[in-house]
């Protein structure tokens, strides 16, 4: 697999121009790991308005390929054959993109993760939507974020909470069982589980 572009024609939803953007239909951050950071800071997801300077996010389909994970962002599962090795993940927007490779390219796993953003909102007493940020310090504390009140707030957890979640993961075989090909790996998914 190559990455692989083409041209999009957009309409700004401000001033109404019309313009083309080239965006990514394939993104292969084995053969161009300079695509992986732009994945990652969400660059390569943001088009510009040349009239009026709107930036708007570019949510069309895309599979995206690493070391790792092979992930697919569409509003409908996809059949994806030769996972082997990588870990083949759904996703239904750029955000949850993104997430799933700073997860993967931390090191760490999406299971156990969401098992962990549970515990983390019982113990905020919220129902907050958190998103894996990156790892930090000499602890590799667990950084999140939020929206609240309009704005992103940063959430520090110990990496011991990730830890104890693996441990259940482990512990309990039957929450992977079966997860082959593109699966979605969220909330929903966790919450099946802890209901």
């Amino acid at each position: 697999m190559s990455s692989v572009s083409s041209p999009v024609q957009f309409k700004c939803s401000r001033c109404g121009a019309s313009y083309e953007v080239s965006v990514y239909r394939m993104i292969d951050a084995v053969a161009d790991p300079s695509l992986k950071e732009k994945v990652k800071d969400g660059s390569l997801f943001v088009r510009e308005c040349p009239v009026c300077g709107q930036r708007e996010l570019v949510g069309t389909p895309v599979i995206y390929r690493d070391a790792h994970i092979l992930a697919c962002l569409s509003d409908r599962k996809l059949s994806v054959e030769g996972l082997e090795g990588v870990h083949g993940r759904w996703v239904g927007d750029v955000g949850s993109l993104i997430e799933k490779v700073k997860i993967f390219d931390a090191g760490l796993d999406d299971i156990p993760m969401e098992f962990c953003k549970f515990v983390t909102r019982q113990e905020m007493g919220k129902d907050a939507e958190l998103k894996f940020l990156r790892l930090e310090g000499a602890d590799h504390d667990i950084i999140f974020t939020y929206p609240e009140n309009g704005l992103m707030q940063m959430l520090s957890v110990g990496f011991n909470v990730y830890e104890d979640c693996c441990a259940i993961v482990r512990r309990n075989p039957a929450l992977t069982a079966g997860l082959q090909g593109l699966v979605r790996i969220d909330r929903d998914w966790a919450e099946q589980f802890l209901r």
